[in-house]
């Protein structure tokens, strides 16, 4: 009579052990990739370029880290040890390095960037191989390939998920990665005891996982220390307030000439000259209009540009709408900030929307239909349905955008036609909109690419420049309906633009004059390829 097959032995404590240490590298391991893209798009721009060559060197690093696996033949558990603690070692202090490494080494920094990412992901390439071999002595193949994938997956699903949500805002880069790799020293700690009986010199062992221990966890206790002087190095002056949001690195810095604001370490404004720009950017589009009511501001959560907007007597209601909450909180709750905003963020008839702008208009007022991503301004004279429908208060007099340079493609759709489009769709038939357009000297062809793309949603454009100290010479666009006039007057109390300012900043001389330009699409996203070119041939 014939036996019935035995059933299969439940797996050692040793294998569930090494199991759930899969889940663990896996998560580390994305976290360094993570951890890398994120400060590369920080500091060099362009988020789909730093993270797809990023995680291309990653994934090639651990393909060749696989290949190599198949050299190592003996004394399996302790290699894996050694790998995990080079891997929360170099893994660990990854951000770190490249953060100090900005501020000391800039010309070191993309070396220093793929080289580390290579070796983090050639260590990990290491790492699986060794486990599935370690286990083959417990469980079948078929089942063991399977176990270890599903933990290998579910462990980057983790970091995935708590890298925006929770890593960033909380701990920051530099932290989030000393974290990581202390999870990868503990895995190297947890292997030590499982395989104290096969490890050969165990006390070097031992003495390795402390040293890498302390050295992370130092690391920890230093963060802070680290990331304020190699900033203070970089910025050339003191950090009286920094943060890091889901979707950026906010620095505030103080010196001897005021406050500047930094994003991702592009300047934004510095307080000896910024009320050249906040004044050229506003008042040109709100005194033509006159007696403009409902005005919106697109971006500027530092409240610069609302502070100019509530000069005006007539206006009832501001709406700031600004992507990051983390902005508008500094520069409403800040003493020293809020200062410099003449408190515009706390005035009652301001409203702050935190929100993408692309999504906001799109969704239109509360209780009102979005307007049409293809609206513009219709043939015939005629006004759409969809703009009839609604009532005078779903339209703004003045629209004011004040968006960062387009450094990357999330913010570069927010200088294309379609958004144009549904600008027009909320601006008032009678109304201007507003829109810094960069430097129409270093960046000429990315200037003239946003007249077009306004051009193209239907709208008249009037072009115009001034000279900030601190950028040069910049660019803005008004758009609207009707053509633009000359305002009658402007507010009191301006401390750079009089009437008599006007005319010249309207004159473009022969290296900022018009050139041809492609219309910046959805689809195609030229200005932010354009913008990288141009700027690149000034940037040090």
């Amino acid at each position: 009579m014939a036996q019935a097959p035995a059933a299969a032995a439940p797996p050692r404590p040793i294998a569930v052990a090494l199991l759930a240490s899969v889940f663990v590298i896996a998560a580390c391991g994305l976290l360094y990739e993570l951890a890398a893209g994120a400060l590369a798009s920080y500091l060099l721009g362009d988020s789909v370029l730093q993270f797809s060559t990023i995680i291309g060197t990653y994934l090639f690093a651990m393909g060749v880290g696989s290949w190599l696996s198949r050299y190592l033949e003996r004394q399996l558990p302790a290699h894996f040890l050694r790998i995990e603690l080079l891997v929360a070692l170099i893994g660990g202090m990854l951000p770190g390095v490249l953060f100090v490494a900005n501020a000391w080494l800039p010309e070191a920094f993309r070396l220093l960037l793929y080289g580390i990412v290579f070796v983090v992901g050639a260590l990990v390439g290491l790492e699986i191989p060794l486990v599935i071999r370690i286990l083959q002595r417990d469980v079948a193949l078929k089942t063991l390939v399977s176990q270890v994938l599903t933990f290998d997956y579910l462990g980057a699903l983790a970091v995935s998920l708590a890298f925006p949500l929770l890593l960033v805002p909380y701990l920051g880069l530099i932290r989030s990665g000393l974290l990581f790799g202390l999870m990868n020293a503990a895995v190297a700690v947890w292997a030590l005891w499982l395989f104290r009986h096969e490890l050969p010199r165990f006390a070097e062992h031992v003495a390795a996982c402390v040293m890498v221990v302390v050295l992370l966890a130092a690391g920890m206790w230093g963060a802070g220390t680290i990331t304020t002087l190699a900033e203070d190095h970089f910025y050339q002056s003191p950090i009286a307030f920094a943060a890091t949001s889901p979707y950026q690195r906010i620095v505030v810095t103080h010196g001897r000439r005021g406050h500047r604001l930094y994003l991702n370490g592009n300047l934004q404004f510095a307080e000896s000259d910024e009320y050249r720009y906040h004044e050229a950017l506003v008042h040109p589009a709100m005194a033509a209009h006159g007696a403009p009511r409902r005005v919106a501001v697109l971006g500027g959560g530092d409240g610069m540009a609302v502070r100019e907007v509530l000069k005006y007597p007539s206006v009832q209601s501001v709406t700031l709408v600004e992507l990051d909450p983390a902005m508008t909180q500094l520069f409403r709750d800040t003493p020293q900030l809020a200062r410099l905003n003449h408190h515009s963020l706390s005035d009652p008839r301001v409203q702050v929307v935190n929100e993408d702008a692309f999504q906001w208009l799109q969704r239109g007022a509360p209780g009102v239909a979005g307007p049409s991503r293809d609206a513009g301004t219709p043939s015939g004279g005629g006004e759409p349905a969809q703009r009839r429908s609604r009532g005078a208060d779903d339209f703004f007099d003045v629209i004011v955008v004040d968006f960062p340079d387009p450094t990357n493609f999330a913010i570069g759709k927010l200088y294309t036609n379609s958004f144009y489009a549904l600008l027009a769709e909320r601006l008032a038939a009678s109304g201007y909109a507003v829109i810094q357009t960069t430097s129409p000297l270093i960046a000429r062809r990315s200037f003239w690419t946003v007249v077009q793309s306004v051009e193209a949603a239907g709208l008249a454009t009037t072009p115009y420049h001034v000279h900030v100290p601190s950028f040069g010479e910049w660019g803005f666009v008004i758009a609207s309906r009707r053509p633009w006039r000359m305002p009658p007057g402007l507010p009191g109390g301006l401390r750079f633009l009089d009437l008599g300012a006007l005319p010249a900043m309207l004159e473009f001389p022969l290296d900022m004059a018009r050139v041809p330009a492609e219309v910046n699409r959805l689809s195609n996203q030229v200005l932010v390829h354009t913008y990288e070119q141009e700027w690149g041939r000034v940037s040090p």
